[in-house]
């Protein structure tokens, strides 16, 4: 007897509840390496830390949109172990990671050996910054190509299993830290440790994707460098509008700490590492928990269910702002805990995180709905208005608001250019949706009777 499918609440909730405990236990030993941090090489060393250790958010498009052709490709596979359009997807997939890690690579080596790393990093920071950037990004390059592995865990359904596996990031990142301070080396090094971590959970990742595929992973790579005998399949009607995507976001979302550094204090920069430490967990459970619902949404469209996102973009957002309430209940304590007093996170602060936060899980059901070709083109317009915008107000409130300032102009552009125009398309696919499932009831009864 088969066991029965899980529903898209089962895989929601089992993905949120791996991602909470990943995070209670990553939150911990982050705090702990926070106050390690802050109490033995200082406030520039912890500023430091939090900015280059951020440098892959602004980079998200790394893989150039080739993960969404992944995900949307095993998901709506009836067998993916044994399907070759997964298979030659995977090879496309492959072939784009392996060149695009390469650029970053040597583009970083580029900068750093011109000395540009500094300028773009800020100047008040510590010495020798720039090689600290350089490698890091040297290895997030290298180990690109093993990010398939996460997309294939994502479209198997199996994304509690890679969330799992960033278990291992926090307790890497503290022991490296302990390790730094009893070897007396510089806090330069300490962002370098968070790639390492993240290169090896990439590198786990493909290997539990490749178990479980059975053959198609490894076939994959070995087509490869056989361009003429193997060749890609079409992916760009996917991948480039995600690429879109993926380029505007990080530019209108994550450019938050290079505002700060450049237009505010180093204390400006400090305050909104702490409040982005602690509101992360939120936004990252949302985020883990939205994802979940990406290959549901995908296998809908291929069995031609209809099954609307609404329910779950109000239970999302009233999730978040639950938990959102009771960090700030604790956040007084933590945050004289993990700075040692040496940290204030202003009222504006944590109000603006917690509207963030709310806004941010109000669009993740919505745009996982729209993971289709024509869901990812209408997303476009509006995000390559929300990048200007969200940079000007950020830019204009960074003075008057201090670290509050971006956070605030992400709040405003993200619900203006992203969840209202989602609102409106979700609401017009599903009636064109179903208006065409009842013609097609209605010729399926005529043809009956005839």
């Amino acid at each position: 007897m088969s066991a029965r499918p899980r529903g898209p609440w089962a895989a929601v909730g089992g993905t949120a509840l791996v991602k909470v405990l990943v995070l209670g236990l990553s939150g911990v030993l982050g705090i702990v390496t926070s106050r390690l941090i802050l109490s033995h090489f200082g406030e520039a060393a912890y500023a430091q830390y939090g900015l280059i250790s951020a440098l892959p958010n602004l980079l998200p498009f790394a893989d150039l949109g080739i993960g969404a052709a992944v995900v949307n490709a095993i998901a709506e596979s009836a067998d993916p172990r044994r399907d070759v359009v997964v298979r030659r997807t995977m090879t496309s997939a492959l072939r784009i990671l392996l060149c695009s890690g390469g650029v970053i690579a040597v583009v970083s080596v580029v900068l750093g050996v011109t000395g540009v790393w500094p300028a773009i990093l800020g100047d008040d920071l510590l010495p020798g910054t720039g090689a600290v950037a350089m490698w890091s990004m040297v290895l997030f390059g290298l180990a690109l190509p093993f990010t398939i592995g996460q997309r294939t865990l994502i479209g198997l359904g199996r994304n509690p299993a890679q969330i799992a596996t960033q278990a291992l990031v926090a307790p890497f990142i503290m022991l490296a830290v302990v390790v730094t301070l009893a070897a007396g080396w510089s806090g330069t090094v300490l962002p370098l440790w968070s790639y390492v971590a993240a290169a090896l959970v990439s590198v786990l990742c493909f290997l539990i994707a490749r178990r479980l595929l059975g053959p198609q992973l490894g076939a994959s790579v070995r087509d490869v460098p056989r361009r003429r005998a193997v060749p890609g399949v079409r992916v760009m009607h996917v991948a480039g509008p995600m690429l879109v995507q993926m380029i505007a976001l990080p530019i209108a979302m994550q450019t938050d700490r290079l505002l700060l550094s450049h237009l505010a204090t180093t204390t400006e920069l400090a305050r909104y590492n702490l409040a982005s430490q602690f509101f992360g967990i939120v936004l990252q459970t949302i985020s883990a928990a939205g994802v979940a619902l990406w290959p549901i949404f995908a296998k809908h469209r291929s069995t031609g269910t209809i099954r609307s996102p609404f329910a779950a973009m109000w239970a999302f957002t009233g999730a978040a702002l639950l938990v959102a309430g009771v960090l700030c209940a604790v956040l007084p304590w933590l945050t004289a805990f993990v700075s040692d007093g040496r940290i204030t996170l202003p009222w504006q602060l944590v109000v603006a995180f917690v509207a963030f936060v709310a806004v941010q899980a109000a669009k993740y059901p919505l745009g996982m709905y729209m993971t289709d070709a024509a869901g990812l083109r209408f997303q476009v317009p509006p995000i390559l208005v929300l990048v200007p915008a969200n940079l000007a107000l950020s830019w204009a409130l960074i003075g008057p608001l201090g670290a509050a300032g971006p956070v605030v102009g992400s709040t405003v552009t993200v619900l203006l250019c992203q969840v209202l125009p989602n609102v409106w398309y979700v609401r017009r696919d599903l009636r064109r949706r179903r208006e065409a499932a009842s013609a097609q009831d209605v010729l399926a009864e005529t043809a009956s009777t005839e």
